[in-house]
């Protein structure tokens, strides 16, 4: 048999690093194996660098429509594929929000067409969203337990749990900003640990308390989880979890100004070290950047007027291989938390390399480590709190069997598409 492409080298098959061919036909990988036979093109990766699948980013807030001198579909994604995320999924919180079948339609024809890695949209979970309508266009719903970015809070037990029982119904998966609005306070707050402050651990612990104590062994994911104990409850409930790189390096002593302001908040050293500690066991599903860009001057804004979240979707998974650079994870756990466990949780075909799945792959050489220089991500807000970090970029990323990057510079055009049409 003859592939349109085959890309031969170190690749991570089955849980393990070792020499495959993969052969690529109509954006799927068609075979996998040491040998295969004939190809339009073959690219040899060579012995020092490894394909690892694509990475994929179950958590982004790329600001289109409404807020896009912040952030827009093109450069949002653009950074995702700089650093090896090859499918991005975006928050409803936008201007207006994803909220009904007409918001989702205005939200998918205004970013179609612009996006240059693959992506889905979620929709917010309200009071009498029509769940059954929205489930075949998104890949999974957010519920705002706690106030953020946007004005589709749902925390009141009398309308929270009937409309997620709706959701559910569905079959998809539902994320969570998992912070007890009611334990939320609206104090004067002049740095990080005032911010804190007003928005206690204990806010965490209580959301997911009363999602468990409803909801136990549903399909519910806690995004940004920042304590060993909410991880508890949420492990205990059967929930899939979700971390950010800001809550387990950032903490209130050593990272006080507005930079570093994000809900949920960013902790104290003790409860940052603890969850720390739970990543390195693994005992986190899964890694989303929470990727939340602000402009320049909205972060120069004195603290208590700046507005929370921070960018990483070029940073982070950059890092993530540092850290399996140095032996701080091993690979596979890179994968699993960065590829392999978000796309299984949304029911998309990517994330591993095998038969059948999109032909999503990035290419990492470990020898390549580099400071990250703020002035050359691509993001449009302009700045970022991992400038100086050690990273590794990819070498090459494929998207779908078409090279998006090669040699670490973009040589691809706006090929993304939408994962749920």
């Amino acid at each position: 048999m003859s592939y349109e492409l085959v890309i031969q080298g170190k690749a991570f098959v089955d849980g393990e690093l070792s020499y495959n061919e993969i052969g690529i036909e109509d954006g799927k990988i068609a075979a996998v194996s040491k040998s295969l036979g004939r190809a339009e093109k073959r690219i040899d990766i060579g012995s020092s660098r490894m394909i690892l699948p694509g990475f994929m980013d179950p958590h982004v807030h790329l600001r289109d429509p409404g807020m896009t001198a912040k952030e827009d579909f093109s450069t949002g994604t653009l950074a995702a594929v700089h650093a090896g995320v090859t499918c991005i999924l975006d928050m409803p919180n936008t201007k207006p929000p994803a909220m009904d079948v007409s918001s989702l339609k205005e939200k998918k024809a205004t970013v179609r067409g612009r996006a240059y890695t693959d992506y889905g949209l979620f929709a917010a979970v309200t009071a009498n969203c029509n769940a059954s309508l929205l489930a075949p266009m998104v890949p999974g719903f957010k519920l705002f337990m706690g106030s953020t970015t946007g004005n589709i809070l749902l925390n009141d037990d009398a309308e929270m749990v009937p409309a997620v029982r709706s959701v559910l119904a569905t079959g998809k998966r539902m994320s969570v900003h998992a912070e007890d609005d009611s334990m939320i306070s609206k104090g004067y707050c002049e740095c990080t640990r005032d911010h804190l402050r007003n928005r206690p651990a204990t806010a965490e612990h209580n959301a997911i308390r009363r999602l468990a104590s409803n909801f136990s062994g549903s399909k519910i994911n806690i995004c940004h989880i920042t304590t060993s104990e909410g991880l508890d409850l949420a492990r205990a409930a059967g929930f899939t979890t979700e971390v950010t790189l800001h809550h387990i390096l950032f903490d209130v002593d050593r990272d006080t100004g507005a930079e570093y302001k994000v809900n949920p908040p960013i902790r104290d050293p003790a409860t940052r070290e603890a969850l720390y500690r739970r990543f390195l066991a693994g005992d986190i599903s899964m890694f989303g950047t929470d990727h939340a860009p602000h402009t320049i001057e909205d972060k120069a804004q004195e603290f208590v007027a700046a507005p929370g979240g921070i960018p990483g979707v070029e940073t982070s998974m950059p890092i993530v291989m540092e850290m399996v650079r140095a032996g701080t994870i091993p690979l596979s756990q890179a994968v699993s938390m960065g590829a392999e466990a978000p796309a299984s949780s949304f029911s998309v075909k990517k994330g591993r390399i095998a038969e059948g799945y999109d032909a999503d792959l990035s290419v990492f050489d470990l020898r390549s480590s580099e400071k990250i220089d703020v002035k050359r991500l691509h993001s449009k807000c302009g700045h970022s709190p991992y400038g100086g970090f050690s990273a590794i970029f990819p070498d090459t990323v494929i998207i779908r069997g078409e090279l998006q990057v090669d040699g670490k510079e973009f040589c691809g055009e706006r090929l993304g598409e939408d994962i749920c049409g």
